[in-house]
């Protein structure tokens, strides 16, 4: 049974910091792309960024480039979204996904459950 169990949210003030992951199981291939989306009350799913498998590869949304970084660790099946210089409107559920690349949620596959991050002004 393939899983993505994510973690890391939490509240934090304007300008701070957070880390979410996503530790991923039961995928009977390993070369998968591992994604990040958000969905902020009212709004669309978008995607914040997404890394692959084997080159690294990354993809950043222009609202978040140069404030958030995604890694993966391969060894531990995880994805890692550092997110730095918060925002109000980065207010949002952060979901993981894996799959095909690209940003649009219908690359993906699998998701999981979501993790609030909650940036106060």
């Amino acid at each position: 049974e393939v899983q993505l169990q994510a973690s890391g949210g939490g509240l934090v003030q304007a300008g701070g910091s957070l880390r979410v992951s996503c530790q991923a199981s039961g995928f009977a291939r390993d070369v998968y792309t591992m994604g990040w989306f958000r969905q902020a009350p009212g709004k669309e799913r978008e995607a914040v960024s997404c890394i692959t498998r084997s080159t690294g590869r990354t993809y950043y949304a222009d609202a978040v480039k140069g404030r958030f970084t995604i890694s993966r660790d391969n060894a531990k099946n995880t994805a890692y979204l550092q997110m730095n210089s918060l925002k109000p409107e980065d207010t949002a559920v952060y979901y993981c996904a894996a799959g095909r690349w690209g940003n649009s949620p219908r690359a993906y596959d699998y998701w999981g459950q979501g993790t609030l991050v909650t940036v106060s002004s």
